[in-house]
Parts: structure tokens; C-alpha cells; sequence
């Protein structure tokens, strides 16, 4: 897949923390020697706003790297301005989605943990006015209206040439959680069972059955990106979510997940579970 504006900032970030540290310079004395505080050095390496390639010529002169390490870091810092097809929508998106849509549409993989609805790339556009109408209740219908549109062009990534690889582990309450009513719960698990035939989609349930598991806190997300250091952990938390890339939450959340796959039943045994409960419906 094509990399994408956030992902080359990402990349920026990391390279440049590197290399500093491998010089064995602190952000002060970085800074120091080409003339940018500490403060702003440290949002250059944190991926955070935009930045001035000529600094990162400069930085990469300091550190010592080498004239193909150079020319790539500032070719990256010249195409790192963050933009995305939600940026041509007609109304605002809210600025907690501002980050999981830029991050998505850069992605290579997704691996979900859902424990109350499923995964917002999976679902029906009923199924997702009927979470939304339930969770946003300050919201008018044309604003849930937006909110839904957002969603379902949100699955378009789906549709790529070279879709990102999505695989879920969702609990059974999912599946047996009656949203929207009967007919809307049952169109939802017959278009999960369809997503599950094309290559890119992995569905497993992790049933009642299986008792305590690893992620009994809630649901999340791991976004892949194109390199292992790009990965972040997105978190559902009321009203939002919570971002972690910190290497050690990475490793507990990938950790998890990996136990969650373990304990949930195998890929023919939860579409067979799938279809009996939309049967049941």
C-alpha cells in the first residue's frame, strides 16, 4: 500500500529519536546545537505537529547520518502534512476521531477485541445508527445521521486493491446482544458471516464457555502499521478513546490478544456458532 502522510510522520519520529540516541546526545544538547528547545525537538521525535525539513537536515547532520539517511528523513518531513478523505466531509468530524481515521487509513492490519458490539468496520449501517442512537444521547438525528456516514465510508478500506488485514475477536455477548431489535440483529450477523469469506477478514468468538480471559477490561483495537514501530493500541473509553504506542503497553495489548485467539474457538466453529445464533434470531 501507498504510505500515507501520518505514517511518514510516524516514521520521522522514531528515525529521529534513533538517531539522536545512538549518538548518545540528550534532547537539551541536541537541541542545543542546532538551535530548537528541548520542547521542540521532543514533539519532532513524539510525532506531533508539523515540521521544518530544514531542521531535520540539520539534526541529521548533528547525529552523523549518512547521506541516504539524510535525504530520506527529509523527504519524509517535506510529505508529512496530515490530510485524509474525511478532511473534505461538509461538517466537522469531532476531534476524538480526528486520529483513528487519520491512523486507519494508513494501516496494513487490524486486530479488534470487541466485547459489546461489533467491530465498527463490520457493521450494518442499522446496526450502527442503532449503537450510535443508544450511546449518543445528546446527539440529533442528523448528527448520528453524520456520525453513521462516517462509519460506512470508513469501510471503504475494506474495498481496497490492497486491503489492511482485519481479524476479531469478538465475545459472544456480541452476537447475543439484541441491537436495534431482531430483524436488524440478524441482517448484522448475516453480513459478519459474509465478511468472513473474503481472505482479508478473520472472525473468531470467544464464548461464554471459555470464562475468564485476558482482556476482561474491554474492548480495543491494535492498528498495525507498515513497520512494528508505527503500531499504536486504541482503547473505547466513554466518550472517546485512549491512544498508547509506548512500547510496553504495545507489548501487553499484542500479548493479549495473541492469549484472546488462543482461548476463542477456531475459524470454522465460530462461523458455525454465528450462523446458529442468527438462526436463533
Amino acid at each position: 500500500m501507498a504510505v500515507g502522510p501520518t505514517t511518514r510522520r510516524r516514521q520521522l519520529g522514531a528515525d529521529l529519536r534513533r538517531l539522536r540516541e545512538d549518538k548518545g546526545l540528550t534532547l537539551d544538547e541536541a537541541g542545543a546545537q542546532v538551535g530548537i528547545s528541548k520542547a521542540t525537538l521532543s514533539r519532532y521525535e513524539t510525532k506531533e505537529g508539523t515540521v521544518k525539513w530544514p531542521v531535520v537536515d540539520a539534526l541529521c547532520r548533528t547525529y552523523g547520518a549518512t547521506d541516504q539517511e539524510r535525504h530520506t528523513l527529509v523527504e519524509l518531513a517535506k510529505g508529512a502534512k496530515i490530510q485524509g478523505w474525511w478532511r473534505s466531509l461538509a461538517d466537522p468530524i469531532p476531534e476524538s476521531m480526528n486520529l483513528m481515521l487519520t491512523l486507519e487509513d494508513e494501516v496494513v492490519r487490524e486486530d479488534h477485541y470487541a466485547c459489546m458490539y461489533v467491530p465498527g468496520l463490520l457493521q450494518t449501517r442499522a446496526y450502527a445508527e442503532a449503537v450510535h442512537r443508544a450511546s449518543e444521547m445528546r446527539c440529533n438525528e442528523a448528527e448520528i445521521a453524520h456520525m453513521v456516514d462516517i462509519r460506512m465510508k470508513r469501510q471503504e478500506l475494506l474495498a481496497r486493491k490492497d486491503p489492511p488485514h482485519i481479524w476479531a475477536v469478538v465475545d459472544e455477548a456480541v452476537i447475543r446482544r439484541v441491537v436495534g431489535g431482531r430483524r436488524i440483529m440478524r441482517k448484522q450477523l448475516e453480513h459478519l458471516v459474509a465478511l468472513t469469506i473474503q481472505p482479508h477478514i478473520t472472525v473468531q468468538v470467544l464464548p461464554f464457555a471459555s470464562g475468564a480471559h485476558a482482556a476482561a477490561v474491554g474492548s480495543f483495537v491494535i492498528l498495525g502499521g507498515p513497520a512494528v514501530e508505527l503500531d499504536v493500541v486504541y482503547v473505547d473509553i466513554i466518550g472517546g478513546g485512549l491512544f498508547m504506542e509506548k512500547r510496553e503497553e504495545l507489548e501487553r495489548y499484542k500479548l493479549a490478544f495473541d492469549y484472546l485467539r488462543a482461548q476463542a474457538l477456531d475459524i470454522p466453529s465460530s462461523a458455525a456458532l454465528l450462523d446458529r445464533a442468527c438462526q436463533e434470531l
